[in-house]
C-alpha cells in the first residue's frame, strides 16, 4: 500500500513537472489586439477669388479645413478678410477685399440659397473696391458645391446697392453678376454679358482671371468665347490665352448641363501625342461653365489621323 502511494506520488510529481517544462519552453502565446483610432481633417482643394496685384479679382485654390458647408462659408469670409487670420493663408501677391473687423452675423442654406448677414463693417469700403467685394463674396461662395445664389445682408438689412456708386443690385446674386466687367456697347438695349477666363501668372504662380464681357453681340456665347480666347492674347494687361489662333470649332451642341464641342486639329498643342495644353482646356471649360451654368464640357479634335476625345467637369 505504502509502495503504491509512493509511486502515485511520484507520478504526480513527474507528470507536474513535465507540465512546468512544456509551459517553461513552450509558452503559450497570449495575443492581445490593441485597436486605436485616427482621427484626421480631411485638408479639401477650392476656388476662391481674390485681390491680384494687377487689381482683377482672381481664381486661385486654396486649402480648407472645414468639411461643413456653414463652416465652409465662414472660412472663406475669412480668407476674403484683411487682416484676419485666415488672410494670413493666401499666396504672396493675393489680397482679401472685405474691409477688416467685419463679422457674420448669421448665416444658412436652403435649396441652394445661401443667406449671409454681415456686420455694418462690411460697408467700410472704398469706391474703388466696393463692386470688387461683392465679386468676390458672390464667385467664391458658389464654387461651393452645395450654394447656387446668395442673399446679403447688412445688420440685418438687405444690400440693395452699392454704397458709393449707388448700383442697384440683384435681388439674389449669382455668377451672372459679372466679374472684372468690361464694356463694349453701342446701345443699352439688347446687352449680353460673356464671361472668359485668361491665365495668368506672377512670379512661378499660374491662376485664372475672368473677364466679364458686356456687348451688343447676337452671335451665340459658346462662339464669342472661342473667337476671344483665340484671337485676345491681352499681354499687356497680363491676361493670356493659349488657344492657338487658327483653332476653329467646327460644331457644338448645348445640352441642359453639358455643351459638347468639336475642334480642328489646332486645339492640339502637339498633334504628335494628342495633346491639349491644360490652360487650353480650362479656360474653354471655366469660361461655358459660368457663361451657361452648365458642369460638364466634352471636347471631341477631329484629327486626319483619329479623333481625340475628352471630357472635362471639374477644375480644382
Amino acid at each position: 500500500m505504502l509502495k503504491k502511494s509512493i509511486i502515485k506520488r511520484i507520478t504526480i510529481s513527474s507528470l507536474a513537472l513535465l507540465i512546468l517544462l512544456i509551459t517553461y519552453f513552450f509558452p503559450t502565446k497570449i495575443e492581445k489586439e490593441y485597436s486605436k483610432t485616427l482621427t484626421y481633417n480631411e485638408i479639401q482643394t477650392k476656388a476662391i477669388y481674390v485681390l491680384d496685384t494687377n487689381q482683377y479679382v482672381s481664381r486661385i485654390t486654396t486649402m480648407l479645413k472645414e468639411e461643413e458647408p456653414l463652416k465652409q462659408v465662414k472660412e472663406i469670409i475669412g480668407l476674403l478678410t484683411l487682416k484676419s487670420k485666415e488672410n494670413d493663408y493666401l499666396p504672396t501677391n493675393f489680397y482679401g477685399v472685405i474691409p477688416s473687423e467685419t463679422k457674420i452675423n448669421d448665416l444658412s442654406i436652403e435649396n441652394g440659397l445661401l443667406k449671409i448677414d454681415f456686420s455694418k463693417e462690411l460697408l467700410n469700403t472704398t469706391k474703388e473696391m466696393e463692386r470688387k467685394m461683392i465679386e468676390a463674396i458672390v464667385y467664391s461662395l458658389t464654387e461651393l458645391e452645395n450654394i447656387n445664389s446668395i442673399l446679403i445682408f447688412v445688420e440685418g438689412k438687405q444690400l440693395t446697392e452699392l454704397p458709393y456708386s449707388k448700383e442697384k443690385l440683384p435681388t439674389i446674386l449669382n455668377k451672372d453678376f459679372g466679374i472684372n466687367k468690361v464694356y463694349d456697347i453701342d446701345s443699352l438695349k439688347n446687352t449680353t454679358k460673356t464671361t472668359i477666363y485668361y491665365g495668368s501668372k506672377i512670379d512661378d504662380y499660374f491662376y485664372y482671371v475672368p473677364i466679364t464681357y458686356v456687348d451688343n453681340s447676337d452671335k451665340e456665347k459658346v462662339e464669342i468665347i472661342i473667337e476671344k480666347l483665340k484671337t485676345t492674347p491681352i499681354y499687356e494687361s497680363h491676361l493670356i490665352s493659349y488657344l492657338h489662333a487658327s483653332a476653329e470649332i467646327t460644331n457644338y451642341e448645348i445640352l441642359e448641363n453639358e455643351i459638347k464641342l468639336s475642334f480642328n486639329s489646332f486645339l492640339l498643342n502637339d498633334v504628335t501625342n494628342q495633346d491639349v495644353l491644360e490652360e487650353v482646356k480650362y479656360t474653354i471649360f471655366l469660361s461655358l461653365r459660368d457663361t451657361y451654368h452648365i458642369e460638364k464640357v466634352e471636347f471631341n479634335v477631329e484629327n486626319d489621323s483619329q479623333n481625340v476625345n475628352f471630357i472635362i467637369n471639374s477644375l480644382e
